[in-house]
């Protein structure tokens, strides 16, 4: 399989994300080949080539990995999941508790707060900074945060904070994500919530 070769081995997150689709917007090639060097970057861009309709072929070789992207058909993945929530509101969570008061109330209201969204279903929730810490082992808010999943509500992590805080192997719910997408949500056309 040939085609435009964007090697981003050594780029920082979101910058694979943001190459590959300059090259997948930049024309129809018969396939782009996107290098990267580890897996956050491999999920990154397989998610974005899939979401814009793209058939991805992971290929690893000498500790890189070469994705392989051509057209898929005329329907992007998840634009037709019957179980998607079309409420049109995310949330973006930047703590792990609610307000400036206390850190035990904070939890609680954030813990109530989850508790009243698995009922109504938000579009996306959005993790950064120590809000990542709700989706680990040991939240206080896994089951909720499990219930809405499995209804389709899209869970972003941000993978930079899940290093920062040494967290990556402790994710139990939603996908690693970059500011690429986790942006795309905040500056989309659906109503945004900051919690934090």
């Amino acid at each position: 399989m040939s085609g435009k070769v964007i090697d981003c081995r050594g780029m920082a997150c979101p910058q694979p994300v943001v190459e590959t689709k300059k090259a997948l917007d930049a024309g129809p090639e018969k396939a782009v080949i996107t290098i990267v060097d580890n897996e956050t970057a491999r999920e990154n861009v397989s998610r974005l080539a899939k979401t814009a309709g793209y058939q991805v072929e992971v290929e690893e070789k000498e500790g890189f990995f070469y994705l392989h992207i051509t057209p898929a058909g005329e329907v992007p993945v998840g634009k037709n999941d019957e179980n998607k929530s079309e409420s049109g509101v995310v949330y973006f969570i930047t703590a792990n508790s609610i307000g400036q008061g206390s850190p035990d109330l904070g939890e609680v209201l954030m813990k109530s707060l989850m508790t009243t969204l698995a009922e109504q279903l938000p579009k996306a929730l959005l993790f950064m900074n120590t809000g990542v810490f709700l989706v680990v082992n040991g939240s206080p808010v896994l089951d909720q945060l499990r219930k809405m999943s499995r209804s389709g509500t899209e869970i972003l992590v941000c993978g930079t904070c899940l290093n920062y805080y040494k967290l990556k192997d402790k994710l139990t719910v939603g996908v690693v994500s970059n500011m690429y997408e986790i942006n795309n949500h905040l500056s989309g056309p659906d109503k945004v919530i900051t919690v934090g």
